[in-house]
């Protein structure tokens, strides 16, 4: 298995693999392809964080990370992952695990403080995610008064947080207009969607 930055030429393969991971897992279809396509032109990209994995001379695996914003300004230090993309055959092997460990490290290194995420707290947890209010971070609307356990953080920096709570945001371009989707879907093979389901997201 090699770990190694994404260059121009993957863009397509990981675009496609990122599609083949997501598909129906949260919603029918998926938007995370378009997200990942998006976020590359954004000035809250971090190229020197875009890591794929490739096996068997295939790209398995991705991800990518860009600035928080807190009131309106780029954060130097507080950074989010995602999407993370693993290949659905290559699944439950800990290829995840494996990118968020080794680019952590990198992170690191660049001189980044923390990470910011949202997702499963089963698997983040382990990791050594907690939740975010705990250091005093929130969402925009968030209840300050609940744990949204969702909304999770990591230090980088051990203590780093204590200084820097309050509210941030995600990159804008975490947006996808059903507009934008129905366009970029014309770029790939037609997959037929699952049914709509109960807890599925917006």
């Amino acid at each position: 298995m090699e770990i190694r930055l994404e260059s121009e030429r993957d863009f397509k393969e990981v675009e496609n693999l990122t599609r083949e991971a997501f598909w129906d897992v949260y919603r029918p279809g998926c938007n995370e392809h378009v997200v990942l396509h998006k976020l590359r032109k954004s000035d809250a990209f971090i190229k020197e964080l875009d890591y794929i994995v490739v096996e068997d001379e295939k790209i398995v695996g991705n991800i990518v990370y860009t600035k928080m914003y807190k009131e309106d300004a780029l954060c130097d230090e507080i950074i989010a992952f995602g999407p993370i993309s693993v290949h659905p055959e290559y699944q439950r092997r800990g290829i995840g695990k494996q990118m968020i460990q080794y680019t952590f490290q990198k992170a690191k290194e660049l001189g980044y403080k923390a990470v910011l995420i949202t997702g499963d707290t089963n698997y983040y947890h382990p990791l050594g995610f907690a939740s975010a209010s705990k250091f005093g971070i929130y969402l925009p609307g968030m209840d300050q008064t609940k744990e949204a356990a969702f909304f999770m953080a990591i230090e980088l920096e051990e203590g780093y947080l204590k200084e820097h709570t309050g509210i941030y945001y995600f990159d804008s371009n975490f947006e996808v207009s059903e507009e934008e989707l129905e366009a970029f879907e014309r770029n790939f093979p037609h997959k037929e969607k699952r049914k709509p389901q109960k807890g599925d997201l917006a």
